[in-house]
């Protein structure tokens, strides 16, 4: 594995929320000798720059190959490294669980950035999310993950649940155990506390291990 991975390098950010959903796969299928460019939240970089034509992370190179768009580089990860699988082989679910993701990336994504804005921003934000979070739990199944069995779409719902006491997004009580059961099962997962960096450390609490 270290010798297959040794060729992939990740431009990422300690507190970027698309940054964590990328470490997050990355460690679910065990790809554990990769080069992490870790830039301050502030800080350029040239070499990005000539990489990137967005100067955006998350980035991974992969020899002769750039890929900078967060969504791309999940399946490209997890198509190159096939075991265990996080996406299902039926189109009909594929196509469901990539429009779960644009939907997640669309509505609670692009609130993370107002989350960190002024008062009035953040308080609206706060709002909208916890909105949009008690929806999400009211359609809950009784099943263990959102799909059948742990996906793409689960990983990229865990790094938003765990930004959320640190934000202080609060769901109404009758959702909030709901989602909190589910959250919960998603950072009790060995690879999501290796996902973290050292700022996403420090927003939450993991669960005792078992």
């Amino acid at each position: 594995m270290a010798s297959r991975s040794a060729t992939i390098t990740l431009y990422s950010r300690p507190g970027c929320v698309h940054s964590h959903r990328v470490r997050l796969i990355m460690a679910e299928k065990g790809v554990a000798s990769y080069k992490v460019v870790e830039l301050r939240e502030d800080e350029e970089s040239e070499d990005l720059l000539e990489l990137n034509p967005y100067n955006t992370v998350p980035t991974l190179v992969d020899r002769d190959l750039v890929v900078y768009d967060p969504r791309i580089i999940l399946e490209y990860i997890d198509e190159r490294y096939p075991h265990p699988p996080l996406m299902p082989v039926d189109p009909v679910l594929r196509a469901q669980y990539r429009l779960a993701i644009f939907r997640m990336e669309a509505d609670l994504y692009e609130l993370c950035e107002d989350l960190d804005g002024t008062p009035a921003v953040a308080r609206k934000a706060r709002e909208r999310m916890t909105e949009l979070l008690t929806t999400l739990a009211a359609d809950f199944s009784p099943r263990e993950y959102i799909g059948e069995e742990f996906s793409l779409v689960d990983c990229t719902l865990a790094p938003i649940l765990w930004r959320l006491e640190h934000y202080g997004v609060k769901l109404p009580p009758r959702h909030a155990k709901t989602l909190a059961s589910y959250a919960q099962r998603l950072f009790a997962r060995p690879a999501f506390a290796e996902s973290l960096s050292a700022v996403e450390a420090e927003m939450g609490e993991l669960p005792p291990k078992r």
